[in-house]
Order: structure tokens, then sequence, then C-alpha cells
């Protein structure tokens, strides 16, 4: 690799990212000529943008509200020129085109989308589903082209594939396979394009006209989002803007792209000028859903695998190589809610799943009490706060709960004067063991180092600890005629970070095993926000928020820092980004690192949770992610399954999954990290310097 060249790993082509336009081209009605210009104009632009596909509104080189001018011979002849002008201002733009126009086959005229790349005219599919009640009068002038199957079509010097069983795929970038289905076809009960996502296609595209009324655009986003979900795809929507006949109608211009379910970007609405909305979908993503949801491909089969006669337009699009950035939204948090309209509502929702959860198992065994070990910590402290409302819910008093901080030889002063200012607030029964007379005679009765005076803070000096704690909570429930609640999170159970059988693996029910760290950080700070306790509770909350993330296992050395988590596992943020994406999507730990690295290389830039305090934004450095995430693979991937094939039961809270072998993940506790790490490595720009 010369010096100047740009490694593949900063190509978004190299992690299967198609950049995807909406366009609103000027338009002048039934002015041919010009609606051309405005369409080579915005594929300029959009070639500049290094823009891969790009979608034009329904009709947009005729214009659509033209209403019997759709029969004029002249309208249509300018038409099949303008096309081929297109066609020849496309030979050296990156963007593949799809835009819409009249075309006539055999005495009828079609209402089309084309598709031009690359100075070729690749094929033609014709709408589906005519509207022509209310407004709308499209069966007057066009014919249907649900039964044009096999079929090609001519236009100027072209004879080209025309039909609806087409789909159009790039050679050379795997995952780029795209459908069309128009305007209406969406609005129909069987849209078209599912078959075309059916067949394979990846992206589907929608050229639309669609004059806007009020509460239209509400209609569409639901449509769009709707087959973006249902078809497993990325979906695109381009509606007729200004320009267009206000004789009888009106138009907004309104373009959309969602993956998945997620809406991506939106355009401006009501603009005057031509408007480009871009985005970069991830095919890899939609590809790893399907293979994973046997639904999707069940419907296929019952199709009649449309992929074995649907034809696919093959081209050769010849991305252009190098770093074009990353245009699409990435959640540093993905398991923090993030919608402005609907955060209460999502914390809420998150909250309540484990307070539910744990009132269903309190009425399935009526113990007589919870017994729960409070370290003054973030996740014994959730824990709390869900016991808390599940007795309040169920009217029954707090003093129920059972609460013990259980100091050893690490605890600091303030974890626990804030676990003992916590059981206090919520009025729990609230007792104090201090495990370290028992814990230096299991430590003398085994010999350890640590008995005779030397500092040796191993692991079994550790484990000794967490094993007691686990012991007398356990112990405590059988006396007491209750059960221990779980405080061990999802993030502590993917990196392994629990010691077998006892701490923060081991109890009756864990009601944090399906929440990552950064979500309990998130959802505390909601309980405060949202008054859920009185004010003395949310004022230790806030305290327990700002304190360092520690076991509290190995004493403080002798400048006094505590033993910090982070420091030995990697920051919590970037741990649960990689989880999410690893365990949701099945994504190759490149594609997690080039996500990564857009997403935490700048914090100024991008999307934070809502609320989100200005001294904890974060940026990190490729290098730092690379050894973070080598770190997690090692621990997910390599040693740590075996913790997670014995969980206790808990709730699945979040749809980014659950690691109970009941649940989300199953996998042998005996496999090997290497295949991760290796793709990782290879992956990963090298410094030749």
């Amino acid at each position: 690799m010369s010096g100047t060249e740009t490694p593949p790993f900063f190509d978004l082509h190299t992690h299967g990212f198609v950049r995807i336009a909406t366009s609103t081209p000027k338009v002048r009605t039934a002015d041919v000529e010009y609606n051309a210009q405005g369409i080579v104009e915005q594929a300029r632009m959009a070639d500049v943008q290094n823009v891969d596909l790009l979608l034009y509104p329904e009709l947009s080189l005729s214009s659509y509200a033209l209403d019997d001018l759709h029969l004029q011979s002249a309208l249509l002849d300018a038409v099949e020129a303008q096309v081929e002008a297109i066609i020849d201002a496309s030979r050296t733009l990156s963007p593949v085109l799809v835009f819409g126009a009249p075309l006539r086959r055999n005495g009828r005229i079609y209402n089309c989308a084309l598709v031009v790349g690359h100075g070729e005219l690749l094929g033609v599919v014709p709408k589906s589903y005519l509207p022509n009640y209310r407004e709308y009068y499209e069966k007057r002038w066009f014919a249907h082209g649900r039964e044009c199957i096999g079929l090609t079509i001519g236009c100027g010097d072209h004879e080209v594939p025309f039909g609806t069983d087409l789909t159009f795929g790039a050679s050379d970038l795997p995952g780029f396979v795209f459908g069309i289905e128009i305007c209406e076809d969406f609005w129909a009960p069987n849209p078209p394009g599912i078959m075309a996502a059916l067949a394979g296609a990846t992206i589907l595209l929608n050229p639309s006209a669609s004059n806007i009324t009020i509460g239209k655009s509400d209609e569409r986003h639901l449509l769009s989002r709707a087959s973006s979900s249902r078809q497993v795809c990325a979906y695109a929507y381009s509606a007729s803007g200004h320009g267009e006949s206000t004789t009888d109608l009106a138009w907004d211009g309104q373009g959309m792209i969602y993956e998945l379910g997620d809406l991506l970007v939106e355009s401006v609405r009501f603009d005057l000028d031509p408007e480009l909305c871009i985005t970069d979908v991830d095919t890899q993503r939609i590809l790893s859903e399907r293979m994973r949801m046997q639904t999707f491909n069940d419907a296929a089969e019952a199709a009649g695998r449309p992929e074995d006669w649907y034809r696919r337009i093959v081209f050769k699009h010849r991305p252009r190589g190098g770093d074009k950035g990353l245009q699409r939204p990435i959640r540093r948090f993905p398991f923090v809610p993030n919608r402005a309209d609907k955060l209460d509502e999502d914390c809420y929702e998150a909250f309540n799943i484990q307070v539910d959860a744990l009132m269903r198992r309190i009425d399935a065994t009526d113990p007589k009490c919870l017994v729960i070990g409070i370290s003054g910590g973030l996740d014994s402290t959730h824990a709390l706060i869900v016991a808390a409302k599940a007795m309040d819910r169920l009217g029954r008093p707090r003093t129920d709960i059972r609460g013990y901080t259980l100091p050893g030889f690490a605890t600091s002063d303030g974890t626990k004067a804030n676990a003992w200012r916590l059981m206090e607030a919520f009025g729990i029964a609230a007792e104090e063991i201090d495990i370290r007379p028992t814990a230096t005679t299991m430590l003398e009765n085994i010999g350890h180092a640590f008995a005779d005076g030397h500092p040796v803070y191993d692991t079994t000096f550790e484990n000794v600890q967490a094993g007691l704690r686990t012991d007398y909570l356990f112990r405590l429930a059988g006396q007491h005629g209750g059960w221990v609640i779980g405080t061990g999170d999802l993030s502590e159970l993917a990196l392994g970070w629990c010691t077998y059988g006892v701490g923060d693996h081991m109890s009756h029910y864990g009601v944090n095993s399906g929440v990552p760290k950064t979500l309990i950080q998130y959802l505390i700070g909601w309980t405060t926000r949202t008054k859920q306790f009185d004010d003395g509770v949310e004022q230790v909350l806030g305290d327990i928020l700002d304190t360092e993330i520690s076991p509290e296992l190995v004493p403080a050395g002798e400048d006094g820092e505590i033993q910090s988590t982070q420091s030995i596992i990697g920051p919590y943020e970037l741990n649960d980004f990689f989880l999410h994406h690893i365990i949701r999507w099945g994504q190759k730990p490149s594609h997690v690192a080039f996500l990564a690295w857009h997403a935490w290389k700048d914090a100024e830039q991008g999307l934070w949770p809502i609320g989100f305090p200005e001294d904890a934004k974060n940026e990190y450095e490729l290098a730092i992610i690379a050894k973070w995430l080598r770190n997690f693979l090692k621990r997910f991937f390599g040693f740590s399954q075996f913790k997670r094939s014995a969980l206790p039961n808990g709730p699945k809270v979040s749809a980014g999954g659950s690691l109970s072998p009941r649940g989300d993940w199953r996998a042998p506790s005996d496999a090997v990290a290497d295949i991760w790490l290796a793709e990782l490595d290879a992956a990963l720009p090298r410094d030749d310097g």
C-alpha cells in the first residue's frame, strides 16, 4: 500500500454500507426538458457526495399532475428523448438513478420507474396499483403492470427488461440489491415490494407523487416504517414537491429512508429548492437479520421462492474507494432510550418490565421477605429500586425487603455510607454484617498468603469475599423465609465479570440480568428526574451515580486509588456498544469497530442520550476502540460462556437481547475467540510507520 492510499477499513463499502439519497428535483409542469435537467443536476450533486443510489419522485421526468396531457404523443416522444439525455449524462456519474416517467408499450401507457446507471438503461418497472378514487384518475391514462412478467420494453433505441419481476444488484458490492414499487403500490394490502424483498432485495424504493393533505405525512411514515420492518429491508420514499401543478392539489416533497423500522433521515418538507436527503444503509445488518429471522425465509418459501423466478438485473457499480465518512445516525448508547417524544414512556416501560417480572415471581412463591445485598453501587441500587416499586404496587410494606451491607477488606467509607443512606431512605429492614473476620478465617484455613500478612490480592482473595457475601445472603433468606434478589447486570454477564456460582452471578431471581450497565445508569437518573420516589431517595441516588464503578475487593493502593472496574475490562459505554452490535445483529468485529469509530471519535458530533451530562461526553480514537474490542471478544467468546449457561431466571428487557441460555443466546462453553480476533486484526489499518 502506498502512503497516499486510504486503508479499506475506512471505506464504508468495505463494511456493506450503501449510500442512498432521495431527491426532490426542480420540476415544471409538462416541461420535460426542464425536468430532465433537474434530474441531471441532482445526479451531479449526488455524485459529488458519493451517493450510490438516487431516487426521484413518481413521473418526475414528465411531472405527475398532467391529467390528459399524459395521452399526448408529443409529450411521450419528448420523454423518450430526454431519457436518452439522462442516460448520456449518467456515464460519468456514480449514482444509479431511479426516476419516474410514462412509457408506451403495445398500445398502452405505463406509469414507470426507470433505472439508469453508468450510461445504461438497466430496466423498467411499471406501477402495479393505479389509484382511481377521490382526487385520483390514473386508470384513465395508464395500464396497470401487475401481470407484466418476463417482458421487455422499447425506449428510443433501447430494448430492456420490463416488468414487476425485476430486482437490480451490483456485482461488485454484495448486499446492494434493490427493488421498486411505485406510490399507491405500498398503500395496497399486498404491496409488490414484498415479493421483491423475498426475492432478495435489501433495499426497496418508492418513487411517489402523493399530494399532501393534513396528516398524510404521518401515514407515509407509518407505511414506510412498517414496510422496512416487515420486509426486513431499507425503504426509501420520495414524493413530488414544489413545481408540480397546484390546479387542485398541493405537494410537499417529502423524502425519507427507513432501515428495519428505524428512521435514518428525512427531508425538509415544502422546500422551494431542490433537495437531497442522504444516508448510508447497512446491508450487512439487513442480511444478518434475515438469516436470524426464520419467519422471513419461511415466507419466501411459502411465496414460491421468488428468488428463483425474479429477474436479477446485474450491473457493475464501480464504487469509489477511500474514506467517504458515514452519513448515518449511530447511537453511542444503543440500549438507552433516545426518542425525545417517547423518552419517559420508554424508560417507564424498561423499568416496569423488571418490576412486573419481580411481582409475578413474588406472586408465584409468596416469600415472607426479599433479601438483597446493598453495596452502594449502581447494580444493587437499581435492584433495590425495582424491589421497592414492586412492594409498593403489591401493597406490601417495604420492611419486607431485607437489605444487608456486607463490608469487606476494600469497602470504602463512602460506598458503605451510601448503602446505609439508601436503605434508610427506602425504609427497608437494614442490617450490616462485617465479612472480614469470616473471610480471614477462610483465608487462614486454605493457607492463603494474605492470612500471614502478605499483601496478596489475587482472584482467590477477591472470590472469598464475593462467595461469603452470597453465602450470607442465601442463609439469611432461608432463615427469614425469603429469597435473594440478584443484582448482576447484562454487561457483567457479557464480560464474565462475576464470580461463578456466587457474587453477582447467583441469586434466586436476577432482576438486572437483562439490563446493561449503561441502561441501569440512565434508569436510575430517570427515576430521580420523574420523581418516582421522595426527595431523600433522589439525593442518595444522585450521589451513587457519581461514584466510581468498582467491585471494591482489593484495598486501595498507597496513592489511595481504588480498584476500578473500567480500567480492567474497559469503559462500559464501549462494551455495551460492542455487546449490542454483536449479540443483536451478529456483526463482524471490523464492522463493529467501524461503527464505534464513527460514533465515538468526536464528542462534538453525533447523538447523545437526552439529558446526558456534558462532562461525561467521552471520545475514543480507533486504537483505543480496537484495544477494548479485542478484550471484549476474548472475554465474550473465549471464556465466560460457562457462567452464562448457568444463569438464574430473570426478565429480558431490551430488544438488544439477553444472554440467558433459555432466551436469546445459546453457545458452547468451550469455544475459542480466535476467528473474531483474527477478523478484526486483518481488517484494521496497519501502522506501517
